[in-house]
Parts: structure tokens; sequence; C-alpha cells
């Protein structure tokens, strides 16, 4: 009933609220980033409790933690490897690596933008076809494509990256589909570093298109014969900057809970949801999905200085001389602390924390209004960097 639901909630408040007192780990924050998005859904089917902003001030706070907690720790994770969660070039050594071991075919899917909750939508269609496990990992930072999901396929930090394909970085612009043409090249160098040998070799799909994206579904089962599969999809990503820049998109999602139905209409109807429940009926596949980043909806603009050169991203910025509030970045002076690419010049970056976007000053009310409660993505969030790797096993 509402009544408990909302007693229930009351009560987990109260203990959040004094866990951020505490000094966190990763897997305290992973359990408390899981418990509110719980509690979204759950707000979902109780919109007349009236929690809602209740629940979003909670995540305001949190991620005011958050994004201290990243700030101090985030440098010693790229240092060692023990007493830190997974991170995202270690996802083919930790998830994929492994079922590549069991003989059975591995269909590996990146889905670009995806977020916890996005997911928890998603799932609940799957549970009928699948035993579903999850579990979480940290994406790098900045958190978007060129880092975070080139990280993913080569298993290695964005300086190593840019040392053996400087050309990637070489125009200032991260435009992300030039960004990510090495993909299947950066994962046949891993699994070769690895030693392993996979007969037919694999194959890497990315799809960015609906019509494609039925191509490819009406053959899935021609590419469940290869020991490995790497799907990336679009989709989501496209969502979260097309609802940047259309009035009609915002006005059918114009909150995290319409966002996520708007996810589960695009899911039930997609070609993913259609690869999904063919592929369920293959007692000898393992479906393996992830997504590389996350996305945060943006309410608070952050005036930002800095040379003409610097990147349009609205939640990280590479550039000279880049200046903002300090509240609301982080400041990466030296990028090879945080085993980020030098590209060419003395440059730094800013990372947005919290729900921060940059907005520069020549036109600032106009970019401010414009981008001003959009999805974004690059920064440090609770909902950008704490993502879920899921094993579906088929019922069959």
């Amino acid at each position: 009933t509402g009544a408990a639901v909302s007693k229930d909630y009351i009560q987990e408040f109260n203990q959040i609220s004094v866990a951020l007192m505490n000094d966190l780990d990763h897997d305290q924050w992973i359990d408390i980033y899981t418990r509110l998005v719980a509690r979204s859904l759950e707000m979902d089917d109780h919109p007349e409790l009236g929690l809602k902003q209740t629940l979003l001030d909670q995540f305001r706070e949190c991620n005011l933690a958050f994004g201290k907690y990243v700030e101090r720790k985030y440098r010693d994770w790229l240092e060692q490897s023990n007493n830190r969660p997974a991170l995202s070039h270690e996802v083919v050594d930790r998830y994929v690596i492994p079922e590549l071991q069991t003989g059975k075919s591995v269909l590996f899917f990146v889905i670009d933008c995806l977020r916890l909750d996005q997911w928890l939508v998603m799932e609940g269609l799957l549970r009928d076809y699948f035993e579903i496990s999850k579990e979480f990992y940290f994406s790098l930072l900045p958190t978007a494509t060129p880092y975070s999901r080139n990280a993913i396929f080569s298993g290695s930090y964005p300086n190593e990256v840019e040392l053996r394909h400087p050309e990637l970085w070489e125009k200032s612009e991260d435009d992300e589909s030039s960004r990510n043409r090495y993909e299947r090249q950066f994962l046949e160098k891993l699994l070769e570093r690895r030693k392993i040998v996979l007969k037919p070799e694999p194959k890497y799909v990315k799809i960015l298109d609906a019509e494609f994206g039925r191509g490819i579904e009406s053959n899935i089962n021609s590419y469940a014969q290869s020991k490995l599969t790497s799907v990336v999809v679009n989709f989501v990503d496209m969502l979260a900057h097309g609802r940047s820049d259309s009035s009609l998109l915002k006005e059918i999602a114009p909150d995290e809970s319409a966002y996520r139905s708007l996810t589960k209409s695009w899911f039930v109807h997609s070609s993913l949801f259609g690869m999904l429940r063919t592929l369920a009926r293959n007692k000898n596949v393992t479906v393996l999905l992830t997504t590389d980043h996350g996305s945060i909806r943006c309410l608070r603009g952050s005036k930002v200085l800095g040379d003409r050169e610097a990147s349009t991203n609205l939640r990280y910025k590479y550039g000279r001389n880049l200046k903002c509030e300090d509240k609301a970045a982080i400041f990466v002076k030296n990028p090879a602390e945080f085993k980020l690419p030098k590209r060419g010049v003395a440059g730094n970056y800013i990372i947005a924390k919290e729900d921060f976007f940059f907005v520069y000053p020549t036109d600032y009310h106009k970019y401010l209004n414009q981008y001003r409660d959009s999805f974004q993505h690059g920064g440090v969030s609770l909902e950008e960097m704490i993502l879920p790797v899921v094993k579906l096993e088929p019922k069959g």
C-alpha cells in the first residue's frame, strides 16, 4: 500500500542521511545508489504519495557527497588494483573473458548512455526469458564515449590509447563517432594480448539506426554461431541528446520518471528486444549487457572561461586555461594524473560534478535556457558513473 511505501521510504531516507556522515567505500556507494533507484521506480507507481521532490533532494545530497568522494579517491584508484571498484578498462577482463572460457557463445551488448534506472525498466521485460544476475562497475572519467567506451574495448586507460592511436585525439572536438572508429580493432588487440584465439573470429556490430537494427535482428542466430559478438547500441544516447534539442521530446519526457517510461516504449518495440527474445531460445548462448556511462539531468549552469578551442561538451571540457567556479567541477591540471590524453599542447580538463553544466559567457542566457534540464554526461555523478553489468542466461 501507499502508506507502507511511504513509511519504508522515510525510514530509508533517514538511514541514507546518516550513512552520508561516514566515510563510505565504493560498495556502500553502489548500495546507496541502487536503493535510491529502486525507490525512484517505486515512486513511479505511487505518484499520489508526493514524495518525488524529497527523493530528488536526497539524490542531490548524495551526489554532492559522491562528487567529493570521487575527487578524493579517483587518482588512487588509477594507481592501485585493490580496494577500489572495477573500472571501464577491466570490463572485458572481468566479465567477458571468463564467459568465453565456458565454451558458450557470448553476445556482448554495450548500450551507449544507459542508466541503471533505465536498465531496470528493461530488465522487468526480460525476466520471463532469462535468468538475470547483475554486478556493478564505475566508469572512468570523463564519463563520455571517447574515454569510457574506448576503455572498455581496448582494456586500457585513455592515455594508453592515445599512445597507440595519437590520431584519435588530433582534432580538439570530441566527436563521438570519429573517436570510436577503432572499437573492433581495440577488442581484437586486447584478446590477442590475453592470448585468446577465437575461431571463427569475433564479430563487432554497431547499431546506429532502426533499419540496420532490424537487419541484425533477423540474422542474430547466425551471429550466435561466433564465439564472441559485440553489439553497440546507440539509441539511448541519441535519445538523451535528442531530448536537449527537441521541445517535443522534452514534453514527452519532462522528468526522470517519464524518461524511464520513454526508454521502455523504445525497448518494447526495438530490434534489441527482438534479438534478446530470439537469443533466449538458444541454450548455447550467454548474453552480457552493459553500458559505457549513464547520464544526469542537468539543472544548474556554471560559467566557464577558456580558450576558443575548448571542446563543446557540457559536462566536461578540455582546453587551455579553463576556469569555472570551484564547487562545480574537478580541475584536472595534469591530465596524466587522471590517465587522460595530453592531446598535444599543455591543456587541462574540467569535469562537472553534481548536476552542473558548463556555459560560456558569450550568449550565456541563451545557452543556459537551452540546456537547463537536459540529460547530459561526461561528469561525476552516481547516475553517470555507477553502471550495471548484467548476465542473461536463456531459460530456453
